[in-house]
């Protein structure tokens, strides 16, 4: 008797459905087992790929010959893979300092802080460690924007370079580093004077003169100075407070009596029937008065 005979004959949609799938599974079961629907059981063992470790010495010398070819990105993940594989071994380290090099040989700027920082915090006594954070500030400075700009990044160059100066200084980057410093610090300086120059020319005269301080305050050996003192001059004249003014210009004229931003400033305060004359107690001879020169 066939299983549709033991069941009985259904007319229904619904039931005549159930009947098929009740049907489908017996016929199903008489002619296979679940071990034979099993895909994974057929006798077969599971072997998995062994792959062979290749020496750190090898990778290390395989990311060397990259770098020789000026494949960055190649090398630099050949490097990454050494200190994946081999951490806190001495080639992790010699890897990442070189991942760290071909990160900005390839202008990959944000990954030459990440791996250059990582160097300095794992091997901080390192012979190598001025070298990690010269490529560090290197990045930061590469990257810097024009005046107009925000200068996020000419800060962190600055202190990166600054801390370069401060603990290694007779090393082989420190000339370099100094000399960069100056560079950023005429960078901000001129970014100040920019927005300074803009309040002035709206006349807010108090906006650009806190502008102006932080040049005074902040940026004295720098060639945007004679301007700033002068645009104070300028901005505390308008305001008529006439013994700032007065003190600006008279600093001014002590330091740089050949500029021509003083004979400016000098024939603007005539106009206004007054002459440079220092107020010792001013905020500005007080901040200045460790870089005048008489």
């Amino acid at each position: 008797m066939s299983i549709f005979d033991r069941i009985g004959t259904v007319v229904s949609g619904r039931s005549t459905r159930v009947l098929l799938v009740i049907a489908a599974a017996v016929t199903l079961g008489a002619c296979d087992t679940v071990s034979n629907l099993n895909p994974f059981d057929k006798g077969s063992t599971y072997k998995p790929e062994i792959i062979p470790e290749i020496p750190a010495e090898r990778l290390y010398n395989d990311g060397l010959a990259l770098i020789e070819r000026k494949e960055f990105e190649a090398a630099s993940e050949k490097f990454r893979t050494i200190d994946k594989q081999f951490p806190f071994s001495d080639w992790a380290r010699k890897a990442l300092l070189m991942e760290t090099f071909a990160n900005f040989s390839r202008t990959n700027y944000d990954e030459t802080v990440v791996s250059g920082k990582r160097y300095l915090s794992l091997y901080p006594a390192s012979p190598d460690a001025a070298y990690a954070a010269y490529m560090v500030a290197n990045a930061y400075y590469n990257a810097v924007p024009d005046v107009t700009r925000d200068q996020e990044r000419s800060e962190k160059a600055l202190v990166a370079f600054s801390e370069i100066v401060e603990r290694w200084p007779t090393s082989e980057y420190a000339t370099d580093a100094k000399f960069k410093v100056n560079v950023l610090k005429d960078q901000l300086a001129g970014r100040e004077m920019t927005v300074g120059r803009y309040y002035l020319k709206k006349r807010n005269y108090t906006a650009a003169i806190n502008r102006f301080r932080v040049v005074v305050s902040n940026f004295q050996t720098t060639n945007q100075i004679e301007e700033a003192l002068a645009r104070l001059a300028e901005a505390y004249l308008a305001l008529g407070i006439v013994n700032e003014a007065e003190t600006a210009a008279a600093v001014l004229g002590h330091n740089f009596p050949d500029s021509q931003w003083y004979k400016d400033t000098y024939a603007l305060l005539e106009s206004k029937g007054t002459v440079p004359r220092e107020n010792e107690g001013s905020w500005i001879s007080k901040a200045f008065g460790s870089f005048k020169l008489l």
